[in-house]
Order: C-alpha cells, then structure tokens, then sequence
C-alpha cells in the first residue's frame, strides 16, 4: 500500500526538529503538503500565505517549472559526480553565472551546501590564506555581537545570538566581537538605514589595538543582519568596517547567505551598499531553497594566493562530497535564469516602497515597539511580556498560521520576507492579517 504522505503521521517522535518547540509543536502539529507560487497547502486544505520565502530562502516562490524541470531531467541525466579531482559541465556553468551577477571584483566561485558550511568555509579560508602569504600569527577572526553565521562551530563562536552560544562549550579560541548596531532609542521606526550608528564600526579599531593588527585574519559581518531580528546597519557603518580592515591587512567577509539574490533589490548587499568585501558567504537564494547548495565568493587576491608551487600538488586541503552536486547546480541555474527572465531583483526595487508603507502602517498598534525594513525584509518588533520573553511574538505566529499567513519570529521581533514574486493585493492581506493578529495579542 502506497503511503499517503499527505497525511499527519501517526508517531511524531523520531524526527528530532532544529529550532522548534518539539514539545509544543507534537502536540498540535502544522503541516505543509505542498506549495505553489505565493502559498502553501497544509494537512487540513488551508492555503497559507508564504510571508518568508520558507526560511529566507524561496525568492522564487515554490515549485516554480523551470527549477522543477532541471532537477528532473538533471537526475535523470548525471545524478552525482565528484568534485575531487573530476569535474561536470554544469558546476561551472553555474560558477560563471553568480560570478556575472556578483559584485566586480568578485571572481571564483567555492561551493558548500549550506549557509553554515559557507561560513565555515570563509572562516578556513582567511586563516589560510594569510598563512599561504607568510602571515601565519593571523588567527584572530572577529564577529558581531547578535551576528548570526549559521550553528557549525566557527559559525557560532563568530556569530553573537546567545542562546545559540552559551549551551556547547568553549568554542573556538581567539575570537572577538564589535557591538551590534541596535539603537532603538536613537533609531526606532528608521525606513531602511538608520542615521545613528556608523561611530559603532571604530570598536574595531579598538580590538586592533587590544590585540595586534598582526593577530587577526578577518572580520566576518551581515551587512543586513537577518535572524536576529532585521538590524539594518546605520549610514557610513559598512564603508568605515571596509576602511579599518583594509587599513590593518584585514579581510573583510560579508555573510549574504540571507541578503543575497534579490532579497535587497540588489543581487547582492554588497551592491545595494556599494561596498566590496574581500569574500562573500551564499546559500539559501542560490538555489531558491529547493536543493541544499552554498556558495563561498572571492576576490582574485584571495583565490590567487593559494595558486602557488608545483601544478600536480592540492593548493587547498578543504571540501565536501556535495560540493557542486551536479543536480543541485542545475537548480542552481534554473533558479538564477528564473530570477533574469522575470526581472525579480528589478521588482523587489520596484516593489520596495509599497512594502515599506505597509509595514509601517503597523505603527501604533498594541505592543509595536518598532518597525524596521530596507528591499522585502521587514521586522515588528513587540514589547515583551514581563517575565516571558519570546512568548507574544510566539502567540502572534500561531495566531498568523490560523489566519493563513506564514511569518518568523526571533525573541519577540516578528521578521518576514516574502517571495520576491508577491503582489501588491499579497502585501495587503499579509499585512492586514497581521494588523489584525497583533490587535487580538495579550
């Protein structure tokens, strides 16, 4: 008999679920079957406006044909190959198509499978090639209180969420962080960046000092800091990080695992910023979401630098069995050829304003402590409930699935990011609804 995966199981407990309350969740579980477009379809028929492209990562919105047909005929065609020393067509086909899009200056192409590997691999990466150059003291890596950069170690140790830290350990030696840029009461209800802030970036300069240029490999960012609630980075901040590393031999790394593909406006931050890091960290938009596939982007200086002594010898001992997955970087394609062929970078731009207006539109509403946006990302931010951090934004999700919207919750910071395919008349309901769930909240 065929199982009918359409149904809820009978026993949820094998299945060990990342970030979730199992406990809570098991006990009233919300199912997704399937997806189309701007919705998902759950267990029980209801449609579910998709408010955050799955986790960030679907700009495309779902089950879009062209992604569909790639991964079809790709699997039936080439369905693995090794990256160690052999090599399929499509790997770098996909390479030289990021590279098109991707910022100038930016020129090689590493792949991962996810955001955390990117992260890792990034992270490897300075620490090496400051070595392949004669600069082996350089070991320090510096993160970003509140950064998030995936949950691999290095990722962890860099990054500056707390909970996501405090439960494994030591971590990684010889990290640092600079303070985030949250100033809520310098900044609240900024439309895209804050003007209050930039002086935040000279606590570098301070590190430096504390520990010599000479001991630090690189600095690791979000230029839009993502899961951690939409932290925009105040006007001037990211072009004074880029001058302090560049004046201490510094590398500077720009984790876009959320930012890229679209989400801005832009391809990448990095544009909409005008500010070119040394490396860039992908995932997530890179193949819509639909097949696990990340992406490391370097400068030639930093892939150059590793090209030395005899042909015949590995020039970086660093890699995974998926790297180019050959199904994975047909999706990538379809995906990058999706976004070209229906202008989706153009239209998040265009789209930006409307989305902009109607998020702030919130404002006034019980518990609205802030509202923050830039491109299609937008963050309400609620006053907790005394002595129950996270539980009213956690009641306003529930409530959103009930009416028939998806949004994300970080704390108590209500975070959405839509397909980069909504219309208009989706922004209206995703926020009407959403007006409506935050007038019921306790």
């Amino acid at each position: 008999m065929a199982l009918d995966r359409k149904q809820t199981p009978n026993d949820l407990n094998a299945f060990w679920m990342p970030f979730t309350s199992n406990r809570q969740f098991k006990k009233n579980p919300r199912m997704f079957v399937a997806a189309k477009d701007m919705h998902y379809t759950t267990s029980d028929g209801r449609q579910v406006l998709d408010g955050t492209a799955g986790l960030w990562c679907c700009n495309a919105g779902h089950c879009r044909p062209k992604i569909v047909e790639a991964i079809q005929k790709q699997a039936a065609e080439l369905d693995y190959a090794p990256a160690f020393q052999m090599g399929h067509p499509i790997a770098f086909e996909l390479a030289n198509r990021v590279i098109e899009i991707a910022p100038k200056g930016m020129e090689h192409v590493f792949y991962t499978n996810s955001g955390s590997e990117s992260v890792e691999t990034a992270l490897k990466l300075a620490i090496a090639w400051h070595r392949a150059r004669g600069e082996g003291t350089r070991t320090r890596l510096i993160g970003r209180e509140r950064g998030y950069h995936g949950v691999n170690f290095g990722g962890i140790s860099v990054g500056g969420i707390v909970n996501n830290r405090k439960f494994f350990g030591t971590l990684l030696a010889g990290v640092d962080h600079m303070p985030h840029t949250h100033l809520p009461a310098l900044n609240s209800f900024t439309r895209g960046q804050p003007e209050h802030g930039a002086n935040l970036a000279d606590d570098l300069e301070r590190i430096v000092a504390l520990h010599g240029a000479e001991t630090i490999a690189a600095v690791i960012v979000e230029p839009m800091a993502g899961s951690t609630g939409v932290l925009m980075p105040p006007k001037g901040y990211l072009e004074k990080l880029r001058a302090i590393t560049k004046k201490h031999g510094i590398l500077l790394i720009f984790d876009e695992v959320i930012t890229g593909f679209g989400r801005l406006g832009s391809a990448f931050a990095a544009q909409h910023f005008d500010v070119l890091p040394d490396m860039m960290t992908t995932a997530k938009g890179l193949t819509n979401g639909v097949i696990p596939m990340g992406a490391v982007l370097t400068t030639a200086e930093v892939h150059d630098a590793f090209m030395q002594g005899p042909e015949h010898m590995i020039e970086l001992f660093h890699g995974y069995t998926y790297s180019g997955n050959p199904i994975a970087a047909a999706c990538g394609v379809a995906t990058l050829e999706t976004y070209k062929e229906e202008g989706l970078f153009e239209r998040a731009a265009d789209l930006a304003p409307y989305w902009e207006d109607a998020l702030h539109s919130l404002k006034g509403l019980p518990h609205v402590i802030d509202i923050r946006n830039m491109g299609l990302i937008g963050a309400v931010e609620l006053e907790p409930i005394p002595g129950e951090p996270t539980k009213r934004a956690f009641s306003a999700f529930l409530k959103a699935y009930e009416k028939g919207i998806l949004i994300r919750t970080t704390g108590d910071i209500i975070a959405m990011s839509p397909p980069l395919i909504i219309s208009k008349a989706q922004i209206d309901e995703l926020i009407g609804k959403l007006a409506e769930v935050l007038k019921s909240l306790d």
